[in-house]
């Protein structure tokens, strides 16, 4: 039987873009440069990335404008839908997956991305997890997210104005009202930010920078796996 929130999915990814840049005001557009450009201190050029829960595309592909990344880069998403406009844009290697037991051997990738996914992972523990084991030691997971708020503004925000206008501007646009009902509920009882970095840092991440976009409306947590020990 097909994952609810999958199938939710696949029936908004034709205006999922669109919904996105406009809610936002275009600022998803800046936090996901601003996020690739903190990888590309970090980690430098010619990495193997994974867009995870990659959606149609847009942090893979502006990342991959920011840094040099390998041909071997890949996006995977559970929509089916969302993964045949990430195709569209051009985009080559493109699964189908579940985020919780991802079909790669340990270590595979040098970057892990991952923008406004992590929510709809039913399991974030595990999905940190997933996450740490298929990082190369060192590698670096940066997750872009609408985390449970914590600040005032994020409260006022996400309990008083998102509940009105989001819901209504995603049934004008795409005709899935309850897509983005769903939406404003995931948020408001998703982890905040620091409760997430605690529990990477029990999956064994180092946590790296957390980077708070428009008075925390979203963040950008960037962790790493430590590097290998040698052997004395």
């Amino acid at each position: 039987m097909k994952n609810p929130i999958a199938k939710m999915f696949d029936g908004i990814a034709h205006r999922y873009d669109f919904l996105n840049h406009a809610m936002s005001l275009f600022q998803d557009v800046r936090w996901r440069r601003e996020c690739s450009k903190d990888l590309l201190k970090l980690k430098g050029d010619g990495v193997k990335a994974l867009d995870l829960c990659g959606g149609t595309g847009d942090f893979l592909l502006t990342y991959g404008k920011i840094a040099k990344i390998s041909r071997n880069s890949a996006l995977g998403d559970f929509s089916f839908e969302m993964i045949r406009f990430a195709k569209k844009k051009g985009l080559k290697n493109v699964f189908q997956l579940d985020a919780l037991n991802l079909p790669f051997r340990d270590e595979s990738y040098d970057v892990l991305l991952n923008g406004f996914g992590m929510r709809n992972v039913s399991d974030t523990a595990r999905g940190l997890s997933e996450a740490y084991r298929v990082l190369a030691p060192g590698g670096c997971f940066m997750t872009l997210e609408f985390f449970g708020p914590a600040n005032a503004f994020g409260k006022f925000f996400y309990g008083k104005l998102a509940p009105l206008f989001i819901p209504v501007m995603g049934a004008f646009f795409s005709g899935h009202r309850e897509a983005y009902e769903y939406l404003v509920k995931s948020i408001r009882h998703f982890l905040p930010v620091k409760s997430y970095a605690e529990l990477a840092k029990r999956q064994g991440f180092e946590v790296k920078k957390i980077r708070m976009f428009d008075f925390g409306i979203a963040y950008g947590v960037l962790l790493q796996k430590p590097q290998r020990k040698a052997a004395k």
